[in-house]
């Protein structure tokens, strides 16, 4: 699944909605980022051939020459090649071959840079908020700015990324995003409430990364 691909228009649309609605109850700014993944992971790729390939090799070894380790060794160079190499197209495979804490680690760092590039830092009274999404690792972080910390603690937030990330997984990623986005809408409400001048100063569609 691409990033361009994961919601349809009428899901952007909806998106877009959601959090024009929850903006007329908060001074929270609210931003929801797709990528397709936070990081290359070469590492991932160089692990899976290694160990794919080698396994390739033993297995063409033992079938094909008695189990020589004279023909074992010149297989195992190219078809650890060719198996990394592969990975790059199979993204269920390349994943299982890179930790979880570097997954986890890699996402937070894309969102902390798209919350810069973006400009999410900029809101008058520190209040942006971003819905992060990245695929390949099968994970969504939410991160805010140091106005929301001040009221909200990280793993209140990450309680609602969890229920997105479940939820792209079932195939509901609109659905449950907004509802999650609506959630992270009351809390910011209650602590963050509207101002007689608040204006809206990010973007309400959903940004491609």
């Amino acid at each position: 699944m691409k990033a361009e691909r994961l919601f349809s228009e009428a899901d952007k649309a909806r998106i877009s909605a959601t959090i024009e609605a929850v903006e007329k109850t908060t001074a929270g700014e609210i931003a929801v980022m797709v990528v397709d993944a936070s990081d290359t992971y070469p590492e991932g790729r160089v692990l899976a051939g290694v160990l794919l390939g080698g396994l390739a090799a033993l297995a063409a070894a033992d079938r094909l020459f008695a189990d020589s380790l004279w023909h074992f060794v010149p297989l195992a160079a190219p078809l650890a090649w060719l198996t990394g190499w592969a990975s790059r197209f199979l993204p269920a495979v390349h994943r299982l071959f890179v930790p979880e804490t570097r997954l986890e680690a890699r996402v937070q760092a894309r969102a902390l840079r798209a919350f810069y590039e973006k400009g999410l830092y900029k809101t008058r009274e520190a209040t942006g908020v971003l819905f992060f999404i990245s695929l390949f690792e099968h994970k969504v972080w939410i991160l805010a700015d140091k106005g929301i910390y001040e009221k909200i603690k990280p793993e209140t937030l990450q309680a609602h990324a969890r229920e997105i990330a479940n939820g792209i997984g079932g195939r509901r990623g609109a659905e449950v995003l907004c509802r999650e986005i609506g959630k992270v809408g009351e809390v910011l409400a209650r602590h963050f409430p509207v101002r007689p001048d608040d204006t809206d100063e990010l973007s309400n569609n959903v940004i491609i990364g």
